[in-house]
C-alpha cells in the first residue's frame, strides 16, 4: 500500500478549495496499521526493556490500536462537525502513538507451555526471570536517599540475576548517589547493560558532576555491552566525570551520547577516554553542538570501529571539514546498515566524499541525508553511488537539500535500481517542481514490491506534476488515493485544462483560498508516526 504526499500549487484561483481531512479512507487506515506493525516489530529502547513483539502479535495489536484511535478521533470530530478534521487527525495520530507505547511496554505474550505438574517452590530458581531492573516508569522526579534505599533494595538481594539496569527519568541527588554507589559497586561484575540517561535533571552543575563521579567510580571495571548516557547535558566536565567508567570499557557494543552538549572538547574527551571500540556496533551522537572539530574527533572514533552497523550523528552542527572527515572514516565500516547524519552543514564536498565511501556499504538498508546543503552536485554524486551499490536499500531520505529537476533523472534511476527493497522515499522541501516530479512519477510506475511511502511535499508542484504523481500512485493500485480524487475533483481542477509541460506561473497570480496546503495534512500528521527513541 503506497502512501504518497505531495503539495500542489494551483494556477487557477478557483480550482482549489478546502477539503475535509476526516475521516481517512480505508486505504489510509490500512497504511497506518502497517506502520504500527513495523514500529512494534522494530528494535527500540523500549523493546530492549520489555521485549519485541512477534509479527503475528504486532499485527493483532496494530489492528486494535488503529481501531481504538479511530473511534476516539471520530468522537472528537463529531463534536466539531464543521471543522476540516485537522484536530481529529491530530487526535488519531496522538492516540495511535500512545497506544503503541503501551503495547510495547506490555511486551510479548508469554509462550504457552504444555500443562505439567507444578514445581515445588523450593525447586524453583529464585529470580530466574529477573534480569532487567528499571525505575524509569512513572513521573519524572527527584530521588533522595530514603526513596533510593527502598527502590534499589532488589539490587542488594543475595543471588539476584540482574544484568541490565535503567535509572533514566529519575534525578539523583548527592545523598541518593551515595546510596546507589555501593549497590552498583557490588553488582557491577554481573552487569552488561547500563542506562543512566536523564538521571541528573535539575541538579546544580557542581552536584551533578559529583553524582556522575560517584556512579562512574561505582561502575569502574564493569564489562558492559550497552551504555546510555544521553540527556544529561554532560559537556566536557560531564564526560570527564565519567572517566573511570569510560576508560574501563573495552567491549562496548552500543554507546549513546545524545542531547548531551557534546562540544568539540567533549567529543575529544570521549575519544580519549574509551580505550577500544573494536566491538562497537551502534554509536549515536544525535543533537549535540559538536561542530567541525568535534566531527573530526568523532571520525577518529569511527575509524576505530570496524564492525559499526548503526551510526547517528544528526543535528550536531558539523560543517564541511567535519563532514568530509566523517565520510572518509565511514569507508572503513563495511558492515554499516544505517547512517543518519541529518541536519548538519555538510555541503557539496562532504556529500561527494560520502559518495566515495558508499560502494563498501553492501548491507546498507537506511540512509538519512536530509538538510545537509547537498544541492544538485552533492545529490547527484550520492544517488549515483547508491544506484551502483549492492546495498538492499529500504529507506532513502534526502529532504531539504535545494534539489532541482537537474537531479531528478538520477534520483529516478536510483530508486528504480532499488525497487525490490525500497520501502520509503523522502524528497520533501526541495525544488523539483513539475519537471522533476514528473520524471520521478514515471519511475514510480515500475513494479515496486515494498514501497509504501513517497513524500514530495513542498516541492513547488503544480497541476501537471500532481497529475503525474497521482497517476503513478493509482497505477500501483492505491484505492484510497483514487477515492480522494473522486470525492474532491476540484483539488486538481478539470484535467483537460492541465498544462502538459508543467509550465510555471507567477506566484502573484495564485490567489487561492485558504486550505490549499491542507490536502496533504492527513498524510503529514501520520507519516512519521513512530515509537520515539532518545531524541
Amino acid at each position: 500500500m503506497l502512501a504518497g504526499y505531495f503539495t500542489m500549487e494551483s494556477p487557477t484561483p478557483n480550482h482549489l478549495r478546502t477539503i475535509k481531512l476526516w475521516p481517512p479512507s480505508h486505504g489510509t487506515r490500512l497504511v497506518l496499521v502497517q506502520r504500527i506493525v513495523k514500529n512494534l516489530t522494530s528494535p527500540s529502547i523500549l523493546s530492549r526493556k520489555y521485549g519485541i513483539l512477534s509479527k503475528e502479535e504486532a499485527e493483532e495489536e496494530a489492528k486494535q490500536i488503529e481501531a481504538s484511535a479511530f473511534t476516539i478521533a471520530n468522537q472528537h470530530f463529531e463534536k466539531e462537525p464543521d471543522s476540516d478534521g485537522g484536530s481529529a487527525v491530530q487526535t488519531y495520530a496522538k492516540e495511535s502513538s500512545k497506544l503503541m507505547v503501551e503495547a510495547v511496554k506490555r511486551g510479548p505474550k508469554p509462550k504457552s507451555e504444555p500443562e505439567s505438574e507444578p514445581v515445588p517452590d523450593s525447586l524453583t530458581p529464585q529470580h530466574e526471570q529477573e534480569t532487567f531492573f528499571d525505575i524509569s516508569g512513572g513521573k519524572r522526579a527527584f530521588i533522595e536517599s530514603e526513596e533510593a534505599q527502598e527502590l534499589l533494595k532488589p539490587l542488594s538481594e543475595p543471588g539476584n540475576k540482574y544484568t541490565k539496569i535503567c535509572f533514566s527519568n529519575r534525578s539523583f541527588g548527592l545523598e541518593a548517589a551515595h546510596v546507589a554507589g555501593p549497590v552498583l559497586s557490588a553488582l557491577k561484575q554481573q552487569l552488561t547493560e547500563v542506562d543512566l540517561s536523564d538521571f541528573i535533571a535539575g541538579r546544580p552543575e557542581a552536584e551533578a558532576i559529583e553524582v556522575m563521579t560517584i556512579f562512574s567510580s561505582a561502575l569502574e571495571g564493569s564489562n558492559l555491552r550497552y551504555l546510555n548516557l544521553s540527556n544529561n547535558a554532560l559537556g566536557e566536565k560531564g564526560v570527564r566525570a565519567f572517566e573511570k567508567l569510560l576508560s574501563s570499557q573495552s567491549n562496548l557494543e552500543e554507546l549513546y551520547l545524545m542531547n548531551d552538549g557534546i562540544s568539540e572538547e567533549a567529543a575529544k574527551a570521549v575519544c580519549e577516554l574509551i580505550p577500544s571500540t573494536n566491538k562497537l556496533k551502534i554509536l549515536h551522537f544525535h543533537n549535540n553542538m559538536t561542530g567541525d572539530d568535534g566531527g573530526i574527533a568523532i571520525s577518529g572514533l569511527v575509524k576505530e570501529s570496524p564492525i559499526l552497523e548503526d551510526f547517528r550523528c544528526s543535528s550536531t552542527r558539523v560543517g564541511s571539514d567535519g563532514g568530509i572527515a566523517l565520510a572518509e572514516s565511514l569507508a572503513g565500516c563495511v558492515h554499516l546498515k544505517k547512517i543518519d547524519i541529518r541536519d548538519n552543514m555538510f555541503g557539496i564536498e562532504a556529500g561527494i566524499a560520502l559518495s566515495n565511501s558508499i560502494p563498501v556499504f553492501t548491507n546498507l538498508t537506511e540512509i538519512y541525508l536530509s538538510y545537509l546543503n547537498l544541492e544538485d552536485e552533492g545529490t547527484l554524486a550520492l544517488v549515483n553511488s547508491l544506484k551502483d551499490s549492492d546495498s538492499p536499500l529500504e529507506v532513502l531520505e534526502i529532504a531539504g537539500n535545494d534539489i532541482t529537476s537537474e537531479s531528478a533523472s538520477a534520483i529516478a534511476a536510483c530508486v528504480t535500481a532499488k525497487k525490490a527493497t525500497l520501502v520509503k522515499l523522502l524528497l520533501s522541501e526541495n525544488e523539483l517542481k513539475d519537471e522533476g516530479s514528473i520524471v520521478i512519477a514515471n519511475a514510480l510506475k515500475d513494479d515496486f514490491e515494498k514501497l509504501t511511502e513517497v513524500d514530495l511535499s513542498t516541492n513547488g508542484i503544480r497541476t501537471a506534476g500532481a497529475k503525474a504523481l497521482s497517476n503513478a500512485v493509482v497505477d500501483e493500485g492505491v484505492d484510497d488515493v483514487k477515492e480522494i480524487f473522486k470525492k474532491f475533483e476540484s483539488v486538481l481542477g478539470p484535467m483537460d485544462e492541465n498544462d502538459p509541460e508543467g509550465e510555471d506561473y507567477d506566484d502573484e497570480d495564485d490567489d487561492v483560498e485558504d486550505g490549499d496546503d491542507n490536502e496533504d495534512e492527513l498524510g503529514s500528521k501520520l507519516k512519521d508516526l513512530e515509537i520515539k527513541q532518545e531524541e
